[in-house]
C-alpha cells in the first residue's frame, strides 16, 4: 500500500483514469460494431457516417493517450478497406 501522501494521490488518480479509459475503449468497441453492421447493410450514406464517427472517436482516443497511434491507424485502415470496393486484379 502507498505510504506517502503523493503516492496515495497517484493511486486515486490512476483509479479515476482507469475507469475513464475503460469507458472510452468500450465506446470504441460499440462504434466499431455499429460501423461494421452499417457497412454490411444496404445504406451507403449510413455506413460512411458511422465510419466517420468511429474514426473520429479513434483519433480522440489517440490524442488523449487511451490507445496507441498504430492501433488506431490499423483500425482506420481496416475500416477504409471495408468501405471501398475492391479494385479488380490484373
Amino acid at each position: 500500500m502507498a505510504n506517502t501522501k503523493s503516492a496515495k494521490k497517484n493511486v486515486r488518480k490512476t483509479a479515476r483514469r482507469t475507469i475513464r479509459n475503460q469507458a472510452v475503449v468500450a465506446r470504441l468497441k460499440t462504434l466499431a460494431k455499429q460501423a461494421h453492421a452499417a457497412v454490411l447493410g444496404t445504406d451507403a450514406a449510413k455506413a460512411k457516417e458511422s465510419a466517420r464517427v468511429y474514426i473520429a472517436a479513434m483519433d480522440k482516443a489517440v490524442k488523449t493517450g487511451v490507445i496507441h497511434a498504430n492501433k488506431a491507424a490499423h483500425a482506420k485502415s481496416a475500416m477504409a478497406k471495408v468501405l471501398t470496393p475492391a479494385a479488380p486484379k490484373k
